[in-house]
């Protein structure tokens, strides 16, 4: 029997029943959604956010939040699938996806109050609050704990100050999850957009996740309400459990990117004909297709122990980082070779290739970049810092 191109190790069989119907799932809505009009979307240097709707509708937002949230109450694995099915149409939907599920509502659940997540989690999973994470700053995202962003209490309030850069959704959303620095350590709050003073700038010219928002956010003077803070967690493991939850989702989205490239490049090296023959048939291109489906296959199982230990409670963030490290790397890669094998025509975005390649340089960044990966292995290997 011939073996899947795209699973030559039959991950799928590993999963059980739920895990596979939601893959399907978001499979299906991704090739009949969002493939059709991604490309021009990347083209536009615009965010499809009529699609909005239909991703709550599928359960997709917080999906593995409980269910008195109004969320969709899946495990580990099944968001990852929904990472990776997502990212296969393009990295700026499962990007949104992320941070309203990762960066926004996780950290209202696992760091708020009960009356918090009552207040917004149900609307957030719902679609009709769209949220946005504050963490970074332009001087340096990767020491987040050198952030100049700081809020002062006054009264029963606080008084925020700052800015943060690179904000996926900034200017979509309704709320942000903004951490700064206090008296008393880093602290969350849920800023709302229309507190006086808080303003989002969105951010042009990208060549990246041109279908996603990305926003400067500023503060001046906002006046933030004590309920508005996250109570139950100070200091920077805060900010971090969030990108602990988004990075093990980053893990599983790479593989989707990989994916939709060596389809997109199987098909159309059997259809090129070059010296008679089509460019399937020599050695080179078949050897370069080899080599990324052994990619893609260790990237798939990596990726499910990695669930397989988020869903027994037993996953470290040290093991998420060996992962985001792998599959985004093994991702960039592929989608580079793949718009090598398309030649001319891969550097349009008729071509899935170079947007995903494109997208991916972003992928590879955020969220902790390929070095700071490299280097959280490297302490845990020597009980060195050399950060």
């Amino acid at each position: 029997m011939a073996l899947h191109p795209y699973d030559l190790y039959d991950v799928r069989s590993l999963l059980s029943e739920e895990e596979r119907a939601v893959q399907d799932t978001v499979a299906r809505f991704t090739d009949e959604r969002v493939i059709p009009i991604i490309g021009d979307a990347f083209d536009q240097g615009r965010f499809p956010k009529e699609l909005v709707p239909e991703i709550a509708e599928l359960g997709l937002l917080g999906s593995s939040l409980p269910e008195q949230y109004g969320c969709a109450g899946l495990n580990g694995v099944s968001y990852g699938l929904i990472c990776q099915e997502l990212e296969r149409g393009d990295s700026g939907i499962r990007s949104f996806v992320s941070v309203q599920s990762s960066l926004c509502m996780y950290p209202i659940y696992a760091y708020g109050s009960e009356e918090q997540r009552m207040r917004w989690l149900p609307d957030m999973a719902a679609g009709k609050v769209i949220g946005c994470f504050g963490l970074t700053e332009a001087h340096g995202g990767s020491d987040p704990a050198s952030m100049k962003t700081h809020a002062r209490r006054d009264g029963g309030d606080w008084i925020l100050n700052g800015s943060k850069m690179w904000i996926t959704s900034g200017n979509l959303a309704d709320i942000a999850i903004v951490w700064a620095h206090t008296d008393d350590g880093i602290q969350g709050f849920v800023v709302e957009k229309d507190f006086p003073g808080f303003t989002a700038q969105e951010i042009h010219k990208k060549m990246s996740l041109r279908a996603s928002v990305t926003s400067a956010l500023f503060f001046d003077n906002v006046r933030v309400p004590d309920a508005n803070r996250l109570p139950n967690v100070k200091g920077l493991k805060g900010p971090l459990g969030c990108l602990t939850q988004a990075r093990y989702g980053i893990t599983w989205g790479p593989i989707g990117a990989a994916i939709a490239c060596l389809d997109e490049v199987l098909k159309y090296t059997k259809e090129r004909i070059l010296f008679d023959r089509p460019v399937a048939a020599t050695q080179s291109a078949q050897i370069k297709m080899a080599d990324m489906a052994r990619r893609i296959t260790l990237a798939q199982l990596l990726s499910l122990q990695l669930g397989r230990l988020k869903d027994a409670g037993t996953m470290q963030p040290q093991q998420v980082s060996l992962a985001k490290w792998n599959n985004c790397r093994m991702a960039i890669d592929i989608a580079r070779e793949c718009r090598d094998l398309l030649g001319g025509a891969g550097i349009t975005t008729e071509h899935a290739a170079i947007r995903h390649a494109l997208n991916l340089e972003s992928v590879i960044t955020y969220e902790g970049t390929e070095t700071v990966h490299q280097l959280v292995i490297g302490r845990e290997l020597t009980g060195i810092n050399a950060f």
